[in-house]
């Protein structure tokens, strides 16, 4: 059962999408109206109602997708409206609103399986590390790390090719670029940093004597744990 949640400015209030009536899950429907968003309930997915405006319901659409908003877009639709929909409007499915209950049932499943899984993919999780792509956050055992934009990157590159050697002027150019001026000293600093900065985990990235780095990888049971910080009388 997943909780939804309808915009629509439907004349008289009546239900944006009928099929949803028919269905088990929890449905609550709202005004269509920018106001409205600062006190919505969480969702699993909202629809938005189009039918009758389809200019509001476009620039309702790119409010919540530029203010972060988690959860999938379904738009609902006429089927003479559907001419006006193109990629810009950010929504991850259309529906027509005569689609019947089995159909749009299965497009609720659909959508929210495929949010699922793209957030799922957007995390890489190994030896102790979280890295989500999607924020730009790293953690270790959990905590957050407080890395800078290249920092990261690079963490975030070694960690998808684990194990392989990487001189330093492969580094350079693929998490600083072809165009970088820089010379290698700026990976051997970045490094050091980086290692500072994971603490009991520094292990991870190696060094490779006359050659570069590696990315080391724990095997579950090998994983350091945190020490405890000694208490200050």
């Amino acid at each position: 059962m997943a909780q939804l949640l309808v915009l629509s400015s439907a004349p008289g209030g009546g239900p944006a999408l009928p099929a949803l009536e028919l269905l088990s899950h929890r449905v609550r429907q709202i005004p269509a109206e920018p106001a409205q968003l600062v006190n919505a309930p969480n969702a699993d997915a909202i629809f938005i109602d189009a039918r009758f405006d389809l200019v509001g319901a476009k620039s309702l659409c790119k409010i919540l997708t530029t203010t972060g908003m988690d959860a999938p877009l379904v738009l609902i639709i006429t089927e003479g409206g559907l001419t006006a929909v193109s990629p810009d409007w950010g929504v991850d499915d259309v529906i027509l609103a005569t689609a019947g209950p089995a159909e749009v049932d299965a497009r609720i499943r659909l959508v929210i399986g495929r949010q699922t899984t793209e957030q799922v993919s957007s995390r890489i999780q190994t030896s102790g590390i979280t890295i989500d792509e999607s924020s730009y956050s790293a953690k270790v055992h959990g905590k957050p790390l407080d890395l800078t934009y290249k920092e990261f990157q690079l963490l975030h590159f070694f960690a998808t090719h684990p194990s392989r050697v990487f001189t330093r002027e492969q580094l350079l150019s693929e998490v600083w670029g072809y165009d970088y001026f820089g010379g290698t000293r700026t990976v051997d600093v970045h490094v050091r940093r980086l290692r500072a900065k994971l603490g009991d985990l520094e292990q991870l990235i190696g060094t490779v004597r006359n050659v570069g780095y590696r990315f080391n990888v724990y095997e579950d049971d090998q994983v350091p744990a945190p020490k405890a910080r000694a208490e200050v009388d």
